[in-house]
């Protein structure tokens, strides 16, 4: 075990952001951490780095470990280059006990891991995209520990990666965690991301008896377990409701005679209204875990809001479309993929007039459309403003829909507290600054709503939220975003920019990265080893063919046949599989029983039970797959 912390708390001022909450991980762990935003999963994440102090609980980690911690905010010296700046880290990890020579290596490698090539070495870190940024980040943590580290923890990796980042980073994952011996932990809200890369889901919330949920598996299974725990939690409530409503009319039609009554009965009707008080107070939050999103419409019945002809823009000498035709009307929602800097912002700066295409024409329809901008590059606050003034700067009352509504009222709707309307902005997270830009795009009736990277800093209840708003949104949508989930749900049609002129149509994201992928596949067969084959070969459990990116090729041929051992396995696991779904079958039945769900020490033990039996399942069938494939 690299890693254990037993029943740790942390506060945040007189707001307690968790306590009790246990957390091991091992050798190999894939640990997404998710959660509602201001749950506390950065403030745990640096606890776990070592970065701050628990207030309560205690937090072992394995002798001679080396973690390594990577912010969201990279913040790198004035003036430093790409090299400096992991050089300089490579010379802190390796000590007084090193040589030049040694530090360079060191340094080299490690840049090389994370993409950089030698001719970036010298570009300055301030030049940098904000993906490139992410990258050298994560490459000075790595390179403050010689390059390996035993645990990299990971907050919100993906913020400001485009795709072909995001799946730089998959594979990252996959190379550190490839040996066995060390251990991925990463804060995100990427479902795409935790589908495809995670081992385990830990999920910070107070919705949960001791402030999480773990669950062995990917962000299916997650989902799975979540909505059985959540269920038979609501199903507790109700037993435990009906229970003390007879306590109450027990204790009060006994009122006169208690001191005759059994006193542990007495003892039993509180425990069990104290109970249920928990309860209620876990299952509200699970209710009322993602804000409230819906997008204003000015109700117009065009059938199409603007029309690009031709249109070609270059940037500094750099063509970044040419000749390009663009329609939208109601009910379209026009997805934009690229790499950072190929001129998706750009393209929608013309789309809404905001600048002139080089040629060809807009075609905007009459009246002009009302078009309204959630950007990446999102209006900073002052930081002195109150959050009050943010959310209506006008007077107490915002205007939705034809109503007014008081701004607490309307505060709520964004999981703002009542108090935090005094307080600055500056006293507030990304997650909920990203609200506030929410709550101000709400007020705007639009026909046109144009998202550029709207993910950025949102948890995933708020981000499904918005995801189901924009689906009933009966104007026209123009999304950018690295959330591969969310541009598969909504878009319509997908334009592929690569920052050289060329664009493609595509009608679903599949297509365009299927597209990517034949590309990839065609560069690779040139090469005699292909870039990242060697790594993703190191990682467990993958199916080169199934799982790697385009042009990693399979691994090596495996045996065609079985040793005396795997076979005794394999002629048994057929018997073990139906045994052991049998017993998921009694425990999920065990699970359903009143008197299970009443009793909170039961229903916890039932559902750590379950999962155990579930990932006993998941890891016979892994085994069967293992044993099949070698005996094709």
């Amino acid at each position: 075990m690299l890693l254990t912390a037993q029943s740790i708390s942390k506060t945040h001022g007189l707001e307690t952001l968790f306590s009790d909450v246990s957390l091991s991980i091992g050798e190999g762990d894939r640990l997404g951490l998710i959660g509602p935003n201001g749950a506390g999963k950065s403030t745990l994440l640096r606890l776990l780095a070592g970065e701050d102090q628990t207030d309560g609980g205690t937090i072992v980690r394995a002798k001679g470990m080396r973690a390594v911690y990577v912010p969201q905010q990279e913040v790198f010296d004035e003036g430093a280059t790409v090299w400096s700046v992991v050089h300089d880290a490579a010379a802190i990890g390796l000590g007084d006990v090193h040589d030049e020579h040694e530090v360079q290596t060191v340094a080299e490698m490690v840049l090389t891991r994370n993409g950089f090539e030698g001719a970036m070495f010298e570009t300055g870190a301030a030049l940098l995209s904000g993906g490139w940024r992410k990258r050298l980040s994560i490459a000075r943590s790595m390179a403050e520990c010689g390059g390996e580290p035993d645990l990299l923890l990971l907050d919100e990796p993906t913020n400001h990666l485009d795709m072909e980042g995001i799946l730089w980073l998959e594979e990252l994952i996959w190379r550190v965690t490839g040996s066995g011996s060390s251990a991925v932990v990463f804060v995100t809200h990427d479902r795409t991301l935790l589908e495809n890369i995670a081992s385990r889901v830990v999920e910070l919330s107070g919705a949960y008896p001791q402030g999480t949920l773990a669950v062995d598996g990917n962000y299916s299974e997650f989902l799975r377990r979540k909505s059985e725990f959540l269920s038979g939690q609501a199903k507790a409530e109700q037993v435990l409701a009906n229970q003390v409503r007879k306590d109450l009319e027990w204790l009060s039609r006994r009122a006169k005679a208690r001191r005759t009554q059994a006193k542990s009965r007495i003892d039993s009707s509180y425990a069990r209204i104290d109970e249920l008080a928990e309860l209620k107070g876990r299952n509200s939050a699970a209710a009322s875990s993602s804000a409230r999103v819906e997008f204003n419409t000015t109700g117009r019945r065009t059938k199409k809001f603007l029309q690009a002809k031709g249109i070609t823009k270059a940037y500094d000498g750099r063509v970044l479309f040419r000749d390009l035709d663009v329609s939208l009307g109601a009910g379209d929602c026009l997805g934009l993929l690229g790499p950072n800097g190929s001129g998706k912002t750009t393209l929608i700066r013309v789309l809404t007039g905001e600048i002139k295409p080089d040629a060809g024409e807009v075609v905007r329809s009459d009246p002009q459309p009302r078009i309204a901008v959630f950007s990446q590059h999102r209006r900073e606050f002052p930081p002195d403003m109150l959050l009050r003034t943010a959310l209506s700067p006008v007077s107490d009352r915002v205007h939705f829909r034809g109503q007014a509504m008081h701004v607490t009222a309307w505060s709520r709707r964004f999981l703002f507290r009542d108090e935090q309307l005094q307080q600055p902005i500056s006293s507030l997270s990304g997650g909920e600054l990203a609200r506030i830009h929410i709550a101000r795009i709400m007020l705007e009736p639009a026909d046109v709503l144009v998202l550029d990277e709207p993910t950025n800093d949102l948890d995933i209840a708020t981000l499904e939220t918005m995801e189901e708003a924009l689906e009933d949104f009966p104007g026209a949508l123009i999304l950018v975003t690295h959330d591969r989930a969310m541009i598969d749900r909504l878009a319509s049609d997908v334009l592929s920019l690569d920052g050289e002129g060329h664009v493609e149509k595509f009608a679903s994201l599949a297509q365009a990265q299927a597209r990517d992928a034949e590309r990839s596949a065609a560069i690779a067969a040139g090469r005699k080893e292909p870039a990242g084959a060697k790594r993703w070969a190191e990682s467990p459990g993958q199916s080169a063919s199934a799982s790697a990116p385009a042009g990693v090729p399979e691994s090596a041929p495996v045996r065609k046949k079985l040793s005396y051992k795997e076979q005794r396995e394999y002629d048994t696991i057929e018997r073990r599989i139906a045994e052991a779904e049998a017993k998921v079958g009694e425990l999920e039945e065990r699970l359903a029983d009143p008197v299970v769900l009443s009793d909170h020490t039961k229903m916890t033990a039932a559902c750590e039970a379950l999962s155990a039996a579930q990932a006993e399942v998941a890891a016979l069938y892994a085994r069967w797959t293992e044993l099949e494939s070698k005996i094709r």
